[in-house]
């Protein structure tokens, strides 16, 4: 007769199996684990409740902290479960104005990432097994945040942590750390409280544990103290004019909507009316949003009349946008300056285009399917920055999206921007009555400001367009779906903040030690094994 010894259920000793096992939830995983893949889309819920519409901004840190307690102790395959759990329950309500284009853009996006997530949990339980384990996993945040920015199809910035900061204490930091950094203290403030979460002993380290925690968390708000001020200096006075387009209900009526130049020069001449009568104070600058044409103006003698007429009556420069022609029978999403009497000048061209919106991968394959039909020609992408020169103003400009990735921001601002700009046309996506994408781009906007000390002015077909002070302050909203206009006076600032001047370095530097963190400990025991391996051979020496 033989005796069993009855050992507890653990992430590396699977439970007895259940006599129903079509009652069990992820029948294969131990009863822990499957409590940690709840744990993780809580953690996601969280996450995506920090970003706007919400905005509830401490839940940055809580939200991660769930997730990195769910991986804490477990293996691979439980991680890639739990990050691609957090995935699908960050992305999925984050992106939830997605589904203004369909069910399938948004689900297929949600998913994509929240993959590409999971995948990239795989690497959590390695580092928390090293000493030090908080620095490393907040290292790993910034190197998968700077994946997904980056890939596939040109990456997906949106959604990194340090957008959900816009209102928050911490906001200063990012003049600093820029974005990624932010981000990584946010993950470390995370990855501390994790470890609260999840540590089993009691006295003297528990405390340890708490302190740091607190201290962390001390130095985040801390950043409050480095918001550069909102006054002082040189300023401009700027104009964003907000012409608004009809509320269509398809994709198909969208693409024909032809007024759209015809509401941006009617608010403008209101405008032009308001400033000659003394109401408002004559701008340096006006600013139409993206797609504020929706074809090339310059040998469109009807187009160009309309928007010269405007131009010249307001008699101040208007940055246009507008889709203009390109090489090979392709167009361009661009902002085009637009003078008085001298007309239509330079430009710049979008950079970041949007995969299936602006260009089809594979467009010999799928370019016929559904709404892609809408899409007939691929856009070209531009090259580098390109700034304005209107009197006191140096003005760069990121076209919608674009606005989210770090280096097309920070090149505009080592062109010698003194005020950026940003053109969006966010209706399709405001379709349903969502806010959710105008908010959380207008909170990027507010990110950048502080982040490289420069006034920002945004301007969108149909809200929400707004003027941002240096300290992420909006001065100024319009109401979604108004036809309307702002002014307002902004600072004019040259200065290089640490994060400007530092660029992709931190990000680099973080991401090297996140990946060496995870390569080198495998090496060191494959190393240790191949020595024990020469050492037992047959007359070795020890």
């Amino acid at each position: 007769m033989t005796t069993a010894t009855a050992t507890p259920a653990t992430e590396h000793t699977p439970a007895r199996s259940s006599s129903r096992p079509g009652r069990r939830l992820l029948p294969g995983l131990p009863g822990a684990a499957r409590l940690r893949l709840l744990l993780a889309p809580l953690g996601g819920l969280l996450t995506a409740a920090a970003f706007p519409p919400l905005g509830l901004w401490p839940l940055a840190v809580l939200g991660p902290a769930l997730l990195l307690a769910a991986v804490r102790g477990v293996r691979a395959r439980t991680a890639f479960l739990a990050g691609t759990a957090y995935g699908l329950a960050f992305f999925g309500p984050m992106l939830l104005w997605l589904r203004n284009l369909g069910a399938a853009p948004w689900i297929g996006l949600t998913l994509a990432q929240a993959l590409l997530w999971g995948l990239l949990a795989i690497g959590l339980p390695a580092l928390w097994r090293l000493r030090g384990a908080p620095f490393w996993v907040a290292c790993w945040w910034v190197a998968a945040e700077a994946v997904r920015s980056r890939f596939p199809l040109g990456g997906f910035p949106w959604g990194r942590l340090a957008f959900s900061q816009a209102d928050a204490p911490t906001l200063g930091w990012v003049s600093v750390l820029g974005a990624p950094g932010l981000g990584g203290l946010l993950a470390f403030t995370a990855a501390c409280l994790a470890l609260l979460l999840t540590a089993r002993g009691r006295g003297r380290g528990l405390l340890r544990r708490a302190v740091g925690s607190a201290a962390t968390v001390a130095t985040a708000l801390s950043g409050l103290l480095l918001l550069p001020s909102a006054t002082g200096g040189p300023s401009a006075t700027v104009a964003a004019v907000q012409g608004n387009v009809p509320r269509e209900r398809t994709l198909a009526e969208q693409a024909r909507v032809r007024q759209v130049t015809a509401n941006h020069v009617a608010a403008t001449d209101r405008l032009a009316e308001e400033v000659r009568s003394g109401r408002l104070p004559t701008p340096d600058l006006v600013v139409w949003p993206e797609n504020s044409t929706d074809t090339d103006p310059r040998p469109d003698r009807l187009l160009s009349g309309q928007i010269g007429r405007a131009v010249d009556r307001l008699g101040v420069p208007v940055l246009v946008g507008a889709i203009l022609d390109g090489p090979d029978g392709r167009i361009r999403n661009a902002g085009l300056l637009w003078r008085p009497v001298s007309g239509p000048g330079e430009w710049y061209a979008k950079q970041h285009l949007v995969p299936f919106g602006e260009y089809i991968p594979l467009r010999d394959t799928i370019g016929g399917l559904g709404d892609l039909q809408l899409i007939p020609r691929d856009f070209v992408p531009g090259t580098g920055p390109a700034v304005f020169r209107v009197g006191p103003v140096t003005l760069a400009d990121s076209i919608c999206y674009e606005v989210g990735y770090d280096s097309q921001v920070r090149d505009a601002v080592r062109a010698g921007a003194n005020l950026l700009a940003v053109q969006t046309n966010n209706a399709t996506y405001m379709r349903d009555g969502s806010l959710g994408e105008p908010l959380q781009q207008l909170a990027i906007a507010r990110v950048r400001a502080v982040e490289h000390d420069r006034s920002v002015v945004l301007a969108s077909t149909t809200g929400i367009s707004a003027t941002i002070t240096p300290d992420g302050r909006t001065t100024a909203r319009t109401a979604p779906w108004q036809q309307s206009y702002l002014v307002a006076a902004l600072p004019l600032r040259t200065t290089t903040t640490p994060a400007a001047h530092l660029g992709p370095w931190p990000e680099a530097l973080l991401t090297a030690l996140a990946a060496a963190a995870l390569l080198l400990p495998p090496l060191r025991h494959r190393t240790a094994a191949r020595r024990r391996r020469v050492t037992d051979r047959p007359g070795a020496q020890a």
